[in-house]
């Protein structure tokens, strides 16, 4: 999984009702885009995650 700052992140409920968390990635510390990242969610939590298989990023497209 690869990304840049600015984009989001989507950790899926881990259980029936749970509600997804929603974040912008604040800062990328792996090499070449790879975790972890440094996330803020929605609630103003800040996190350093590893996302795992229940996580999808929303790359930002590119504007030109």
């Amino acid at each position: 999984m690869r990304t840049t700052a600015g984009e989001r992140i989507i950790i899926r409920g881990q259980t029936v009702g749970a509600p997804d968390r929603h974040g912008q990635i604040l800062e990328v510390r792996g090499n070449e885009g790879e975790p972890p990242y440094y996330v803020r969610f929605d609630d103003g939590h800040e996190s350093l995650v590893y996302p795992g298989p229940d996580c999808v990023i929303e790359h930002v497209p590119a504007s030109g």
